[in-house]
C-alpha cells in the first residue's frame, strides 16, 4: 500500500514550537489551518503539494494560502 498523503505542511508556532503534519485533501488541509491558525506564524506556513508534477514545482508560487 502506498502512502495515502497529498500535502505534507510545515509551519513554525508562536511560541517557537514547529508543526507537522500531512493531510489527504485540501479539505482536511484548510480544516487544520484554521484549527490552528491562532497558534501559527501564517508566513512561516510551507505547503508541499506532493502530487504535483516536478517541473511546474520550478513555477510554482511560494504560497498556497
Amino acid at each position: 500500500m502506498g502512502n495515502t498523503c497529498r500535502y505534507v505542511v510545515n509551519a513554525l508556532g508562536k511560541g517557537g514550537e514547529t508543526y507537522y503534519t500531512q493531510c489527504k485533501d485540501k479539505h482536511e488541509l484548510k480544516k487544520w489551518i484554521t484549527e490552528n491558525q491562532e497558534k501559527l506564524i501564517m508566513h512561516e506556513l510551507n505547503i508541499t503539494d506532493k502530487n504535483q508534477h516536478p517541473l511546474l514545482k520550478l513555477f510554482k508560487p511560494k504560497k498556497l494560502f
